[in-house]
């Protein structure tokens, strides 16, 4: 493609899609000059119909790149990126241009700005996030939103781990979550960035900075996060973080995953939370037991109807809703009970965790508590409350914040295999048990959920095949939440979270 006629096109795009201001548009043109190493400008096109999005004209930049020379194979992202960047307003004017629209038209028109320019500048892949798979479970009870996610590589519980321990100051941006990434080029080992932009917050009186994941689980997915690189730490000073985002962005949910490895989400060196527009389907669950308190008179608390064990309580006292979730967090960090294999700690290593959720509907806050427990013994060395493994060929990586909500996000893996698997149920090709247990055969992860699909009979159609794969996986995402709940719905269970309740200070309604 003629670079000139490029070089206008990426103008006319910045100026419809990148609010680019007509004083800067003869400083980005010779910005493009440089980057396409062209001699002088083109004529701008009268006729050229802009995209909605950045996707032609990123692949444009790329295929332009390599056949000038002007990056490496395999560099491409990093060279259209940086392109989009140039054209991106800076990081001041977004911060003040969200400030202006929160004053004036409030917290969702400063947010739908600012998701907006990150999905026009290339940073939120809209596009790739649309072909995701994605469908929803209802067990009667309560609901599941599934996704596969084909954009992001599963990871381990042991690389997870790592991450936590790993030394500081010898990389930078020291990870993928710090502020330092904004404006960053990227490396043939880290993303670029230099189209990322973010909005300043306070929230606990700690500087902190607000963004959207790039990933995009859900409407509207965005990333608190602290502005000082420390580990995540969930305390009595997290409810007052999570409050304070909540105050200042209403629209939107929040939540911080566990602080500890198997349960506390992929990133646990660096302090942030989730949260978004979307209700996930934890928001929907009615409460199963209620409780009172006198010290809280004014909380509705109760234990909620989930799959995993979760604590409820609202209020439209903040004082009253932060105190009492900080008690919760801090008792349950020392809370045992051998009955439900609950041991707090194990000499000084400590096991019990939450994720604490947060929404504000009116005047009112909702507040939601996760327990989690990550030991781990014999019998389950991957985490007695992790993934157990009847059900690791669908799930293997911890079970965070997102997923204990119950949206879950499935491996990429998955889109490939289990429409292969679809193909042996109904028939389009061959079931061969003897070839499935080689461990180099794609499905020998799945040789037992195959066997139990075709046990059932073979189906008449594609269509009927893919129906029952995805019912099969529904009922392990279900059964998955169900291993994440250290109080089982149990004789046993039921009596260890009334202890526990009860040693908040609650009684049964």
């Amino acid at each position: 493609m003629d670079g000139k006629i490029l070089a206008e096109r990426l103008l006319a795009y910045a100026r419809a899609r990148l609010h680019m201001r007509a004083e800067d548009e003869t400083y980005a043109r010779n910005a493009l000059l440089t980057f396409l190493r062209l001699p002088s400008p083109g004529v701008p096109e009268t006729d050229y119909a802009v995209p909605d999005s950045p996707d032609e004209l990123a692949e444009q930049l790329s295929a332009y790149a390599l056949e000038n020379g002007l990056c490496a194979e395999g560099e491409e992202e990093r060279f259209w990126v940086d392109i989009f960047g140039a054209l991106t307003p800076l990081p001041s004017v977004v911060n003040d241009e969200f400030a202006r629209i929160r004053e004036e038209r409030g917290a969702q028109a400063a947010c739908d700005y600012l998701y907006d320019l990150s999905v026009k500048n290339g940073y939120v892949r809209a596009s790739a996030i649309a072909r995701n798979l994605k469908w929803e479970y209802d067990d009667g009870a309560n609901g599941l939103e599934i996704t596969v996610n084909l954009s992001k590589p599963e990871k381990s519980n042991k690389d997870i781990a790592k991450l936590l321990h790993a030394p500081k100051g010898e990389k930078y941006p020291a990870c993928a979550l710090c502020k330092e990434n904004e404006g960053f080029a990227g490396t043939a080992t880290h993303p670029p960035r230099r189209n990322i932009r973010t909005v300043k917050m306070t929230l606990g009186g700690e500087p902190w900075f607000l963004q959207y994941s790039p990933y995009a689980y859900y409407d509207e997915h965005c990333i608190a996060i602290n502005e000082n690189h420390v580990p995540m730490n969930v305390n009595v000073s997290t409810p007052f973080k999570l409050l304070d985002f909540v105050d200042a962005l209403p629209n939107y949910f929040i939540g911080s995953n566990a602080s500890l490895p198997i349960v506390g989400g992929s990133i646990l060196n660096h302090e942030h939370f989730q949260g978004g527009l979307h209700l996930m389907p934890m928001h929907h669950a009615k409460i199963r037991k209620e409780y009172r308190s006198d010290a809280f008179p004014g909380l509705k608390i109760g234990i909620l109807d989930w799959y995993n064990s979760a604590v409820q309580f609202s209020g439209e006292s903040r004082a009253e809703v932060a105190a009492f979730a900080g008690k919760i967090i801090e008792a349950w960090k020392n809370f045992d009970c051998p009955e439900c294999d609950i041991l707090s700690h194990t000499g000084d290593t400590p096991h019990n965790a939450s994720s604490p959720i947060c929404r504000k509907v009116g005047d009112t806050y909702l507040f939601t508590l996760i327990l989690r427990n990550n030991r781990t013994d014999e019998r389950y060395p991957d985490g007695i409350f992790h993934v157990h493994p009847e059900y690791l060929n669908i799930k293997s990586e911890g079970i965070g914040l997102i997923e204990a909500m119950g949206l879950f996000i499935l491996p990429p893996r998955l889109k490939r295999q289990l429409g292969e698997i679809e193909a042996i149920l109904c028939g389009e090709a061959a079931y061969d048990p003897a070839a499935l247990e080689d461990p180099a055969n794609d499905l020998h992860i799945h040789r037992a959920m195959i066997a139990k699909l075709v046990g059932g009979g073979f189906t008449k159609s594609r269509e009927e095949a893919e129906a029952r794969v995805r019912e099969y996986v529904n009922r392990t995402c279900a059964g998955i939440l169900g291993n994440t709940a250290v109080f089982k719905d149990d004789e046993n269970g039921r009596a260890g979270f009334a202890r526990f309740m009860a040693q908040l200070g609650l009684e049964e309604v």
